[in-house]
């Protein structure tokens, strides 16, 4: 089969997702995400770093009926005036002013159930619910319309202007009691009032328009949990321009879970202690208070907090006062906050203790972490860049920082890297604790990349919000972009904007949006579960932030603005026409060059969308890939073995385009998109490729570090959906063994790790194995392991070079290297006999993996043991992956089964456990096989947190590659329970098209590897 009749039916190997990691980043910042810095250490081919139930009491209909009754027959004879008025008319409403539990709300309540709530109580208040919901939905269908509580989004008569939120807090058995006072603007005139509540129990609901005119009554209220919403019905419609006081008392369970108010625990001193913190975004502030829980409704809150002295509590803004009562209880009320969305609310209820610093400006910057970090000073280092990156952003922006302090704090527990609530910035441990003794680089970038992003968001996506989820990207593009901006900054030697950019979170994103079922930057979301996005990026500064400071944004408000800037220089151009085609279609464009051999300095240009299988289906049938154009300003430069031209701009915006080219001789070689700045791939035809490989082996330094990057990339990709012959990037990673820069090695690592999955466990693996050890060999001759640096700076003098190291060594360890091998394992054996640990910070990690696949059991219990021992969570994190290297399947099986004990493994953590297991070779299966057999129990503990169910799926399906996985996942989806339907829909494109890719290409590979092995 020739190339050509390949193309027609071209399947990719898997693109690696993308985690979080984006935002949401998971995994190592410094090697992201399904790079061999997850997955670095021996094994026997190749060696990696691989690294509920609710009950309900079902009651007889008549005692339901009666109880419904009863309580009729007694408001009537009592001639009780419903001003208060339950949810479900059960009871009377709580007399505690500051919507505290009573003595029976504080003992710990039955299983899947509220506080002080019986499970007669709740099944009446569902079934007078249903009544009511009916009897209301019969009177919309009479008038023909959806009623206002049915729709995705909250109907627009009333907006929030001001809360007014008291709680109280019980860590001794796990629940919180509130009292909300919603001060609303009528917009239009209703009758109804419908707002956000989720999985809590409302007392009590008042609506009263001013102290003087007293109450409005209710007529009744209910939840629909279809929309995750509680419906007040009044006796009367609110009058228009009128505002009206919302008061509703309530409690709920403070969960053992990851959103909304929940808990999290850690051990001091043999004790472990609890604490509550939030996580609102997207949905959840719903789940800790009824609220109008959607973006837009911007609305100043004021926050009281009451808990055990013992205890201490955070907001996003300063304690105003604190009032001590004799019982050992104490209330913190928090200063009003300025406008502002309810997902980026928060507070914690904790007893961690801080280090402070102050700003230039006089921000008050503290760091709340677990004493014991505190005390050793784990926390300093981000403490110290917070300070220094608010006083860049000021700078950078023009715009000072919005509130008087900004508490970082460091949770054990937590879904995501981290939460930008304003003021109050929420980290789980990995990503901002950091010992530097036993830190490496990579981590130290990790944290502070984390870190930076974070900040941004104070300014986008705080200050400045999207007006819905359909342009979330608005804050977490940029936030990822400031992410290299920030690090810059910090460390200036480092050039991670110009550099690390491309191959972390271009060619990452590249990846993803390959699939046929990938999605616009921008399209419309209905719910929650619909957020989980590609995020794009795009620069810019004061004007945007100035106009909509304390509002809402979408995306045409920055085409405008950066509009009106180019105008403002002299240019005239409609960004929105041109952006649109990039943020309202999905993929990206692959430009192909062709040399026209009948017309001298004549070229072809043509355009199409990038899929890794032109077979798979789209999401949107109607969509075809012909129906797809970009505007394409496409950069172009001519060299020759000596000399590259300067760069001129061609604007691509047909199918096909023909261009003159000067200068273009029979020696001279074309490059496409210079310095790797446009969204798109190039392809070139063969005899290009070939003037641009015998370049690289010439003299590689001609065509630029970022473009030498981009050309692995692009070859490997290309390859990969059938565009190039397989041999093309082999052929290009030859001339590495000259190669002194670290981003055209780390492009190449990243590319043959999604690759090496693909044949780990063929016959032949041997065969590919031998020829990327011998691309490596002589560079990791040169380079050797570092010295010990226990008494160093952990910011060694040359950053790239020192990544360079750990890339290759990284390399040679995983596809077998003796030296590399011996190295290592002479590293493990003087830890265990000498109790010291002496091995070289930046390869810790990579040791510790290949330790433990190359040597015995005993090796794998003494990382165990470590692991339980130390406190440092950096060293922690690399001694749990180290762990899923091991060749062992019942040890990886027993590692499996405890990554569920959540007193072993953190929730966050046991998803990077089943997923290293699963990059092994020799745990594939394993964990293929785990994860149907748990998706119960990981659906219902990770389901609800964005991105975390989808890297689930991903990591543990995205390297399966035969028929008969493809026939499991097939038929596990058609039995399975729950959502994520999207993320499967992709793991099944990616194995078709991995199963595909080995049906056409695997073998063809293979021989030319055999046949360039024998010369």
């Amino acid at each position: 089969m020739d190339l050509e009749e390949k193309r027609e039916k071209r399947p990719p190997v898997t693109p690696m997702m993308i985690e979080e990691e984006a935002a949401l980043r998971n995994g190592s910042r410094g090697l992201p995400p399904g790079s061999w810095a997850e997955a670095a250490g021996p094994r026997p081919r190749t060696t990696e770093r691989h690294i509920a139930v609710h009950k309900r009491l079902v009651l007889g209909f008549a005692v339901s009926i009666l109880a419904l009754l009863a309580v009729t027959m007694i408001a009537v004879l009592l001639s009780v005036r419903f001003e208060e008025c339950s949810a479900a008319a059960d009871g009377p409403p709580r007399g505690s002013g500051n919507g505290s539990l009573p003595g029976a709300a504080r003992q710990p309540s039955g299983a899947g159930q509220p506080p002080g709530r019986p499970e007669q109580e709740e099944e009446n208040e569902a079934r007078g619910g249903e009544v009511a919901e009916e009897e209301e939905e019969e009177e919309w269908q009479r008038r023909r319309e959806l009623p206002p509580w049915t729709r995705p989004r909250l109907p627009q008569h009333l907006r929030p202007l001001h809360y007014n939120l008291m709680l109280s807090a019980f860590m001794e058995n796990f629940t919180f009691s509130g009292e909300v006072n919603v001060q609303l603007e009528v917009l239009n005139a209703s009758r109804y009032i419908v707002l956000h509540a989720h999985r809590m129990h409302i007392e009590a609901v008042r609506v009263a328009e001013d102290k003087l005119a007293g109450g409005v009554r209710v007529d009744r209220s209910f939840f629909y949990p279809q929309t995750q919403v509680f419906v007040v019905v009044l006796n009367r419609s609110l009058e228009v321009q009128k505002s009206y006081n919302l008061k509703i008392i309530y409690n709920a369970l403070i969960e053992n879970e990851l959103l909304g108010f929940f808990r999290s625990s850690y051990v001091l001193h043999g004790e472990r202690r609890f604490l509550g913190v939030t996580q609102f975004s997207p949905t959840h502030a719903r789940k800790a208070f009824p609220c109008f829980d959607e973006p837009i409704y911007k609305a100043t809150f004021k926050i009281s907090i009451r808990h055990q002295a013992t205890y201490l509590s955070l907001s996003n803004m300063p304690v105003e006062t604190s009032v001590f009562e004799e019982d050992g209880w104490v209330t913190d009320h928090f200063s009003q906050t300025p406008l502002m969305s309810t997902y980026y609310l928060a507070w914690a209820v904790c007893n961690f203790t801080y280090r402070e610093t102050v700003t230039k400006s006089g921000v008050v910057v503290r760091l709340y972490a677990r004493p014991d970090a505190i005390r050793r000073g784990s926390g300093d280092y981000a403490l110290n860049i917070t300070r220094r990156l608010i006083e860049f952003y000021e700078d950078y922006f023009k715009v000072p920082y919005s509130l008087p302090k900004l508490d970082l704090l460091a949770v054990p527990k937590h879904p995501y890297a981290a939460m930008e609530n304003w003021g109050l910035s929420v980290f789980v441990e990995q990503r901002i604790l950091l010992d530097p003794s036993i830190s490496s680089i990579s981590y130290l970038l990790d944290v502070t990349m984390v870190i930076v992003h974070e900040l941004c968001h104070q300014w986008f996506g705080d200050l400045v919000t999207p007006v819905w989820w359909e342009d979330v990207w608005l804050k977490e593009g940029f936030a990822h972009y400031f992410e290299f901006v920030g690090t810059d900054y910090l460390y200036p030697g480092w050039n991670m904007e110009k550099q690390r950019f491309l191959t972390d979170v271009l060619h990452e994103v590249m990846l993803l949006d390959g699939l046929a079922s990938s999605h616009p930057v921008s399209q419309e979301v209905q719910q929650a579960t619909d957020i989980d996005r590609v995020f794009d990026w795009i620069a810019y500064k004061k004007d945007y932030l100035t106009i909509h400071k304390y509002g809402n944004a979408a995306r045409n408000d920055l085409w405008n603005t950066l509009s009106k800037a180019l105008k403002r220089v002299g240019k005239s151009v409609n960004i929105q026409q041109v952006m649109d085609q990039w943020t309202l279609q999905m993929g990206y464009p692959v430009i192909t060059i062709l040399g026209n051999e009948t017309t001298d300095n004549v070229i072809v240009i043509s355009q199409e969308r990038f899929v890794y299988d032109i077979d798979a289906k789209p999401k949107d049938p109607a969509l075809g890939d012909s129906s797809y154009l970009w505007q394409i300003p496409l950069t172009i430069a001519v060299g020759n073995t000596s000399h590259i031209s300067s760069e001129a701009i061609i604007w691509v915006s047909n199918k096909s385009e023909h261009h003159k080219i000067p200068a273009l001789e029979e020696a001279s070689w074309l490059l496409g998109n210079i310095n790797q700045t446009g969204y798109f791939r190039v392809n070139y035809d063969i005899r290009n490729w070939r003037l641009l490989i015998n370049q690289l082996t010439r003299n590689h330094e001609v065509i630029s570090v970022s473009n030498r990057a981009g050309l692995i990339d692009d070859a490997f990709n290309l390859a990969r959906a059938g565009y190039l012959p397989q041999n093309i990037p082999l052929e290009i990673i030859r001339y590495l063994s000259e190669e002194k820069d670290f981003l055209p090695w780390h492009a190449a690592s990243r590319a043959l790790y999604p690759l090496d999955k693909l044949l780990d466990r063929a016959e032949n693996y041997n065969v590919f194995n031998e020829y990327i050890l011998r691309q490596v060999a002589s560079m990791y001759l040169k380079l050797g392991w570092p010295m010990n640096n226990l008494n160093k700076s952990l910011v060694q003098a040359s950053y790239q070079h020192e990544e360079l190291r750990r890339e290759v060594i990284m390399l040679a360890c995983s596809f077998g290297n003796k030296h590399c091998h011996q190295q290592a394992a002479t590293l493990i054996s003087d830890w265990i006999s000498s109790n010291r640990n002496r091995i070289p910070l930046n390869v810790r990690d990579i040791v510790y993996c290949t330790g433990v696949s190359l040597m015995d059991e005993d090796v794998w219990e003494f990382i165990w043991m470590k692991f339980h021992s130390i406190t440092a969570v950096s060293e922690k994190k690399i001694l749990l992956e180290a762990l899923t290297c091991s060749d062992d399947r019942n040890l990886l099986n027993r590692l499996l089964n405890l990554s569920l004990n959540s007193e072993v493994v953190l929730d966050q953590d046991a998803i990077d456990v089943i997923i290293h297991v699963a990059r092994n070779p020799h745990g594939r299966d394993l964990a293929w096989k785990f994860f149907r057999e748990k998706w119960k129990i990981l659906n219902a503990r990770y389901g609800e947190a964005l991105f975390m169910n989808s890297k689930l799926i991903s990591g543990v399906t995205e390297f399966l590659n035969t028929e008969e996985e493809l026939r499991e996942l097939k038929n596990f989806i058609k039995s399975y329970e729950g959502g994520a339907a999207v993320s499967f829909s992709r793991a099944v494109e990616t194995v078709e098209a991995n199963v595909r890719w080995k049906k056409l290409y695997k073998e063809e590979l293979f021989q030319w590897l055999r046949k360039s092995l024998t010369h």
